[in-house]
């Protein structure tokens, strides 16, 4: 992932993600396709996030895992 795409997505989610921790996949799917539009919207093409992530629901997935006390 470059260093463009590493810094949108953690900027993303920092000021996106809702404050209550949640594992709901649907909720989780409609985030990440969020973060997508947005990068694309940044002029962030895809290609520069799914390089190293290649599940970008899975990065909101463990985010907010993380978010609430969860798995370390």
């Amino acid at each position: 992932m470059s260093t463009r795409g590493i810094n949108f997505l953690d900027r993303w989610m920092a000021e996106q993600l809702p404050e209550t921790a949640t594992d709901d996949p649907i909720v989780i799917s409609d985030l990440a396709d969020k973060a997508m539009r947005a990068a694309d919207k940044a002029g962030i093409p895809t290609a520069e996030i799914t390089e190293e992530v290649p599940s970008v629901f899975e990065v909101i997935a463990e985010a907010m895992d993380h978010r609430e006390g969860g798995t370390p």
